[in-house]
């Protein structure tokens, strides 16, 4: 029995109680509530609060409705009994055979285990990284992809439509500096004091006059543009190409010239002015941004007709709402904090609401420890830490699992030794470890001819089975709530939490017959819950882009 089975369960006792007349509830009885597991479980195997909720509207204080729906709940077969504590803190706990039903219904749901439709209809965007294609990704960059990655991931999961997307900031004087920086790399020339200084500068110069080595006999201001145009196609692929590798994808990859080549600044600006929110002063184009929280009004166009990148996220903005997205969610990085105000009052002022939307997420910074040192980067200086350069240290899994298990908004040091130490008390390795276990036993079964052709979920009666059965039971819930809260870091400490009880269950209950022993039912449900807890470790995995592995 799942925690949902359990709450519809009261909800019929509820019901059952108004329709005789027992209680009658002012407003009426709840749609929906939540059973939650106690933190100790000599409480029960589950706990609700309805009767603190309710028995004021009842006219009972809450001891009394609580005894009167324990009366209806000591009833059914699948509850084998109901406890009343404190001031009416209902505990119950759940026959042997109705939790054990759930290692039955994970394996028939198999990888949709976890789904829900819980925000089915929704269509969200989610634009979890903005890069200049001028260089490698970097250290900021790898957070959210592993991040944004695995929120889209649970966010599908929970039944909303989802679209990835990458910003590609592919316009303004990074990149201009960025191809008269090839063009002296390639010249050997000293590159300008306010360019691109990195090794990969010189590199990519070279590679491109090898490709391209007509580019040299250009005029020069013709030579800068075609470097920026080489440079920008090739730094660009190779984004995409280290992105692909450490399984993140992206449905569109939006470049901000294209918001100015088809007049889609244009065309945002003209909606916000039939909106009332734009006025002109000083010779330049203003949105009243501080009519909704912003600090200041923001200028779109300037006094020499140029426009603000303040005008290329408005269109951007706007743009994504023409193209059907209920909401936009932002992850930004810890320097935009003050981006969060201002794009709110975009929303606002193209007549949104900006609290359903817009979302904005502001990831912390990260620190990388090597060797008791902190590896540092800085793009121009060249010392750059780049994501391949950390896949490389720490390997995809590692490094994905470890980005996602803390809260973004959180700042964050790794330490590669750590993170890459094959020892239970790392996390990553705990988890895949016991993956990889389960995997085991189900080989070894298959091995001794043990079949999962019949299960008796009454067999599974003992205390470290029905841990872990309640365990798996919660899985669907905590992929609801990481998708609600946006917290993907929910399903790593779940996974880690049902490791631990799948091993204290292991080392407490013998799954497979030893040597002459005959296989007898309580094999076959044990083998029915490794494969249940296997199924569910490995859908959490996937949902954190992590692998799971069958051998270690």
């Amino acid at each position: 029995m799942t925690p949902e089975q359990l709450a519809e369960k009261i909800l019929q006792a509820l019901a059952a109680l108004a329709a005789d007349g027992t209680i009658t509830v002012e407003g009426g009885l709840p749609r929906e509530l939540k059973v939650e597991r106690p933190k100790n479980p000599e409480h029960g195997d589950y706990a609700t609060n309805v009767a603190m909720q309710l028995g004021k509207r009842a006219g009972l204080n809450p001891r009394q409705f609580a005894e009167l729906l324990a009366a209806r709940l000591r009833d059914d077969d699948a509850i084998t009994a109901v406890e009343i504590a404190g001031p009416g803190f209902i505990n119950l706990r759940v026959a042997a055979d109705a939790q054990g039903k759930v290692a039955q219904a994970i394996l028939d749901a198999g990888p949709a285990y976890g789904t829900s439709d819980s925000l089915q209809g929704r269509t969200i965007n989610l634009e979890f990284i903005s890069a200049n294609p001028t260089g490698p990704l970097h250290l900021g960059h790898t957070r959210w992809a592993a991040v944004g990655d695995a929120l889209a991931r649970v966010l599908a999961a929970a039944g909303a439509t989802i679209t990835r997307e990458f910003y590609i900031n592919d316009r303004g004087n990074q990149m201009d500096k960025f191809g008269a920086s090839l063009q002296a790399a390639a010249h050997g020339h000293k590159i300008p004091e306010d360019g691109y200084h990195g090794e990969y500068i010189v590199e990519l110069a070279q590679r491109i006059v090898a490709e391209v080595p007509d580019i040299l006999t250009l005029p020069e201001d013709e030579q800068v543009v075609a470097f920026r145009e080489a440079g920008y196609e090739r730094q660009l692929k190779e984004q995409q190409e280290q992105l692909e590798h450490f399984r993140t994808k992206f449905d569109v990859w939006f470049s901000e010239r294209s918001l100015h080549e088809q007049d889609g600044v244009g065309h945002a600006i003209q909606k916000l002015r039939d909106q009332g929110h734009l006025y002109d002063a000083d010779d330049a184009l203003w949105m009243r941004t501080t009519d909704f929280t912003d600090d200041k009004d923001r200028v779109l166009i300037r006094s020499n007709g140029e426009p603000t990148y303040f005008a290329s996220d408005a269109a951007y903005y706007v743009n994504k709402r023409e193209r059907g997205f209920e909401t936009c969610v932002y992850l930004l990085g810890a320097d935009h904090h003050g981006y969060v105000n201002r794009l709110k009052a975009i929303a606002a002022c193209a007549g949104d609401d900006p609290e359903h939307n817009i979302e904005i997420l502001i990831g912390q910074l990260v620190k990388i420890l090597k060797g008791g040192e902190e590896m540092r980067l800085s793009k121009r200086a060249g010392t750059i830490v780049t994501l391949a350069e950390l896949v490389e240290e720490g390997g995809v899994d590692a490094l994905r699992y470890t980005l996602c298990r803390f809260p973004a908004d959180s700042p964050l040091t790794l330490d590669i030794e750590e993170m890459t130490r094959q020892a239970s008390e790392n996390p990553v390795y705990y988890v895949q470890y016991a993956h990889a276990r389960l995997a085991s036993i189900v080989r070894n079964a298959d091995d001794l001819g043990v079949k999962l052709d019949e299960f008796d979920p009454g067999l599974l009666s003992h205390e470290r089975e029905g841990d872990l059965l309640r365990a798996l039971a919660e899985f669907p819930r905590v992929v609801a709530t990481a998708a609600e809260l946006r917290e993907p870091h929910r399903i790593a400490r779940y996974l880690e939490d049902t490791a631990s009880a799948f091993h204290k269950f292991y080392d407490s209950c013998r799954v497979l017959p030893r040597g002459d022993e005959e296989v007898e039912p309580v094999h076959k449900a044990r083998l029915t819950l490794v494969s249940a807890t296997r199924t569910v470790l490995a859908n959490g995995l996937d949902l954190l882009g992590v692998s799971a592995p069958e051998r270690m």
